[in-house]
């Protein structure tokens, strides 16, 4: 009996073994899933946060872009709308020499009768010009007794003033300045007071 209970005590203690050997794997793959399903999750929540942050980088990426397209057409149609302000200043420039020799024409014929078809002629190619002139943007500095100003007068010399209230201001227009849509296309070269 005694080697029965031996016997027994050491198929017992085998069996034992075996089931602990059988629950060892067991609890291993057990542990193993939830192992594998945290570094699952983990993997998931780093790809899930990485798309993200892509999706992050994507908008910033696309509202600079779109910013920037829009700084763009903004700029082109300034640009454009200056250049058609201004795209013909070469030629208005030129064309202002005419108006001031018609100017002198037209004080030379001061003095001959209104009738006089020659005057009439100076006259209307004077008037139709100055009409041109408005239309196209461009208006006469006035100069003649007012504050002298370096931005529209240039100050060809100084001379005493005939009253007191000429002291600094502009005594006499040599030459007719211009402002072509407020930008100076030729100042006006003027007598200062002094």
């Amino acid at each position: 009996m005694a080697e029965e209970k031996v016997v027994n005590e050491q198929e017992n203690g085998a069996e034992e073994i075996t089931k602990e050997q059988k629950e060892a794997p067991e609890n291993t793959a057990k542990h193993e899933d939830k192992h594998d399903k945290k570094s699952k999750k983990d993997k998931a929540h780093d790809e899930i946060e990485k798309l993200q942050n892509d999706l992050a980088d994507m908008k910033d990426k696309h509202i600079r872009l779109q910013a920037e397209f829009d700084n763009f057409r903004k700029r082109t149609l300034k640009e454009k709308m200056e250049l058609m302000k201004s795209g013909g200043e070469s030629v208005l420039m030129n064309i202002i020499p005419v108006i001031d020799d018609l100017e002198r024409a037209l004080v030379a014929f001061r003095d001959v009768e209104d009738e006089n078809p020659l005057k009439q002629g100076v006259t209307l190619i004077y008037n139709k010009f100055q009409e041109f002139l408005k239309q196209n943007g461009i208006k006469e500095i006035e100069a003649k007794e007012k504050d002298f100003d370096t931005d529209l007068h240039e100050a060809i010399t100084k001379i005493p003033a005939p009253t007191e209230e000429l002291k600094g201001k502009v005594v006499d227009v040599i030459q007719k300045g211009y402002l072509l849509h407020e930008k100076v296309i030729r100042f006006a070269k003027v007598v200062i007071g002094e």
